[in-house]
């Protein structure tokens, strides 16, 4: 995961102003290893910085994803955003449904599509989503019945 320090260097090296609150922002997703919802990013900010809109929040959360130096993720409860990895090769990722630990997969299957000769790729993205061997274990085990000691008992 990028540093925060490394967030603004890219921004500032894109020609971005760097204000107070896209320190605030670098800062919060450079310690942060975790997904962020646009929502929480606001609360976060909100406690802050009062009077900032939830649409500047947003418009600095799509400036830094077109930068490369925040990820953005499509879940089944809506968009959130991680600092990218520090990988600087092209890779892809297999995320944890329950924590969202994300590893990362080199694997391109962009390599065996057939791509019509009247569309150009510009840019794409390969996800997995499933439970990482913790939370599938920890989904086993809620599934007993508390006090259960198994057959014949």
């Amino acid at each position: 995961m990028l540093s925060t320090e490394q967030i603004l260097e890219i921004m500032s090296g894109q020609g971005l102003r760097i204000t107070d609150q896209r320190k605030t922002l670098a800062k919060l997703f450079g310690e942060s290893s975790g997904y962020l919802s646009a929502k929480d990013v606001y609360e976060y900010m909100g406690r802050k910085y009062s009077g900032l809109s939830f649409d500047t929040v947003y418009r600095n959360l799509r400036v830094m994803e077109e930068l490369e130096v925040l990820e953005q993720v499509v879940f089944e409860d809506g968009v959130k955003f991680k600092g990218s990895c520090n990988q600087h090769s092209h890779h892809h990722h297999m995320i944890c449904l329950q924590c969202e630990k994300t590893y990362p997969i080199s694997f391109c299957p962009m390599n065996m599509t057939e791509i019509p000769d009247q569309f150009r790729v510009v840019k794409h993205k390969f996800e997995v989503f499933g439970y990482c061997r913790e939370c599938e274990e920890a989904k086993e085990d809620e599934s007993v019945p508390a006090g259960y000691a198994g057959e014949g008992q």
